[in-house]
């Protein structure tokens, strides 16, 4: 089976005043197409951080991460903007949609990044939506909606650029 994810040696080290926090050490990882895996541990184990390496959203200390045979750690920004928007969907611990765009907006958001047409956009967010039973309330606001709904526009968002689902 084709690799999708792999971390090599990966560790990601803070400064702390005079110490060094080891958020990630020594990490090795691969996933193949078609697993499912889930990353557990107690809160401080660095899930999170690791979920931010490979989601490009910060570098590593040490070590090397492969996404879909791509060396992330060494991409140029607009690279890994590009590979953010192509092949990962995040679904935040808080959300982060924007209070001032309806659960469509939220939904379409992302899709502009990937030069998707207004009317595509639209449908596609119109359909993700739907298929998370939202349909009612798509045209409200984040503080109109319950913290599922919101949970669930975050996960419409995410999708939004599966090329599985259009």
């Amino acid at each position: 089976m084709e690799k999708l994810l792999e971390l090599r040696n990966v560790s990601k080290y803070y400064e702390a005043g005079d110490s060094i926090v080891k958020a990630l050490d020594n990490v090795s990882i691969e996933i193949k197409k078609g697993d499912f895996v889930a990353i557990m541990g107690p809160s401080g184990s660095g899930k999170s951080t690791m979920m931010s390496l490979v989601g490009s959203l910060d570098l590593a200390t040490k070590g090397s991460i492969f996404l879909d045979g791509y060396d992330i750690e060494h991409l140029e920004e607009s690279e890994l903007a590009n590979l953010r928007g192509k092949k990962i969907g995040f679904i935040f611990q808080n959300f982060n949609l924007i209070p001032t765009l309806t659960a469509k907006e939220n939904v379409m958001l992302p899709m502009i990044f990937q030069n998707v047409s207004e009317d595509e956009r639209k449908k596609r967010a119109e359909e993700l939506l739907t298929l998370v039973g939202l349909a009612h309330r798509m045209n409200y606001y984040p503080n109109q909606l319950s913290g599922g709904q919101q949970q669930r526009v975050a996960i419409a968002r995410a999708l939004a650029n599966d090329p599985r689902l259009s």
